[in-house]
């Protein structure tokens, strides 16, 4: 009965028209926006209106949220599943928004916790995201990155994409797949590209993708996400494999669009 009503009531919303202001905010603001056809747009926009309304919004930091912000994030938030079959990104109920880097508070020792290593010391964030918790972002990371894009970074696509990656449950660099080939094929040609990149930078060759990657392999996935919509030609170029499976996992081909359209995207970092 309750997925009933939900469906009802995001029916509803999808009907409405997308409002103009978002439209152009949106245009002004999403790079990427710009490089979908029409009809990829008009999908996009429901996905959006959905995802505004039923996501709780919270600014921190003394930031007060705009229809700007919320547009400009969604937009980008809602491109990663814009070919998945998807439930509105489920597992992300709150979306807290700073007006510039934060600096997390040091984790706190459960009650029953010995202390064995030093506790690692808090950094700037421009996102983070929680597996059974809120997603946080940075708006001045947020906007630099969404209306100048080549360099590869991307807060938001970099967060949403470890919240795709949580869906299963676990946060291991693989989002939910179909079928047992597709697991396979996402192992072998990400887990290897994980462990080259970490076997080149402990030997000091240059690397396309972001040494942030070489964290561990949640962190590869999110930042090969990030370089797979953002230099999506040097990614086919320089890491053909790991963008054809990205290519089959979004359902989606940046390059190709990136080419169809001229659009200046390729510069490398």
């Amino acid at each position: 009965m309750f997925r009933w009503f939900t469906d009802r009531r995001r029916k509803r919303i999808r009907k409405k028209p997308f409002p103009a202001d978002w439209e152009i905010i949106i245009r002004r603001n999403v790079a990427h926006y710009r490089l979908l056809d029409e009809n990829e747009r008009a999908h996009l926009q429901k996905i959006i209106q959905v995802f505004i309304v039923e996501k709780n919004w919270e600014g921190a930091g003394g930031l007060v949220l705009t229809d700007e912000m919320r547009a400009t994030i969604s937009a980008q938030a809602c491109l990663l599943i814009l070919n998945l079959q998807h439930n509105y990104y489920r597992n992300v109920e709150s979306i807290i928004v700073y007006p510039s880097e934060v600096v997390p508070p040091q984790r706190k020792l459960a009650f029953f916790e010995t202390v064995r290593h030093p506790l690692e010391p808090t950094y700037p964030i421009a996102g983070q995201a929680f597996h059974r918790g809120p997603l946080i972002l940075v708006w001045n990371a947020v906007l630099q990155s969404s209306r100048y894009p080549g360099s590869g970074y991307n807060v938001v696509y970099h967060e949403f994409a470890h919240k795709l990656d949580m869906l299963d449950g676990a946060a291991d660099g693989t989002p939910p797949l179909k079928t047992r080939a597709e697991y396979r094929e996402w192992v072998k040609v990400l887990s290897r590209g994980y462990i080259s990149l970490k076997d080149d930078l402990e030997k000091g060759r240059e690397t396309f993708l972001d040494d942030y990657g070489a964290t561990d392999e949640a962190e590869f996935f999110a930042v090969a996400t990030e370089q797979f919509f953002d230099q999506p030609v040097l990614m086919r170029k320089y890491a053909p494999e790991i963008y054809r499976v990205l290519k089959e996992y979004y359902r989606q081909d940046p390059a190709r669009r990136v080419k169809k359209t001229n659009f200046p995207l390729a510069r490398k970092k």
